[in-house]
């Protein structure tokens, strides 16, 4: 798809916690079409555009959803807070990145996130879901603490209602409260200790990461020795953050002629 630039309108901003927005837009169903996993550029000034997953799949009703962390010690972050807070209007410059779901595949999704990185995954799931409800999917969420995982409530309603969707809880610190529902699995620690401890083989899945380019490589050289395969391997860090050698090769879905 050719990125463009269009203006939505804003038609909420919500408080998922207290350094967590949700922010709703709606434009033209088809100014905003784009593949799950895609995101796109919001302007924040004439110089200044800054990037944000996609948060929802393509449903053609012209709404996008973004999951924006707030940083209070961040200039363009409070900028951004109170952009969104006081704009009708935002503009976007969409659809970038070619960490999407493949169409055509039918292998098992794991999807690893850290933070925010859900937003991305949340898109990639609905659209994964949509195409086959019965498709196996292991969605790992990893924050700090249990309380960071802003939108925990929907990742326990895939679980509950697919029965091939496991979510698993990575939280560094011990919840206070025991993490338990159906298919839900919580791990304490790191997120690249967690898959290590916890998987055995994964060859025959397509791996989908999204948070920070350390997290995002300590879990690929976990992956790495448990079967994972260097062309079913995405994140949008392999695009921003190269490294030599990455798997030593990552999957490419952006083909020939493709539009």
């Amino acid at each position: 798809m050719t990125a463009r630039t269009l203006t939505c309108q804003v038609t909420e901003v919500e408080d998922l916690t207290p350094d967590v927005f949700r922010v709703t837009l709606e434009g033209r169903a088809e100014a905003v079409a784009h593949a799950p996993g895609q995101y796109l550029e919001l302007k924040l000034d004439n110089a200044t555009w800054v990037p944000f997953s996609i948060a929802n799949a393509h449903g053609g009703d012209g709404v996008i959803e973004l999951h924006i962390q707030h940083w209070p010690e961040r200039g363009n972050s409070a900028r951004l807070r109170e952009l969104v807070q006081v704009a009708e209007r935002l503009t976007l410059r969409l659809p970038g990145g070619d960490c999407v779901l493949d169409p055509e595949s039918t292998r098992p999704l794991l999807l690893v996130a850290a933070g925010t990185g859900f937003a991305q995954m949340k898109a990639i799931v609905e659209a994964a879901l949509h195409a086959d409800p019965e498709r196996r999917i292991d969605l790992w969420w990893a924050a700090r603490e249990h309380r960071d995982l802003y939108l925990e409530r929907l990742p326990r309603e895939w679980a509950e209602t697919h029965a091939g969707v496991r979510f698993h809880v990575v939280t560094e610190k011990e919840p206070e409260e025991p993490v338990a529902g159906e298919r839900v699995v919580a791990h304490l620690g790191r997120i690249d200790q967690a898959l290590a401890e916890s998987l055995d083989d994964i060859a025959g899945q397509d791996v989908y990461l999204s948070g920070s380019p350390g997290m995002v490589y300590a879990c690929v050289d976990v992956l790495a020795s448990l079967g994972l395969a260097p062309s079913r391997v995405f994140s949008d860090v392999f695009a921003y953050a190269p490294r030599e050698p990455l798997v030593p090769t990552v999957g490419s879905l952006v083909r020939e002629g493709r539009g």
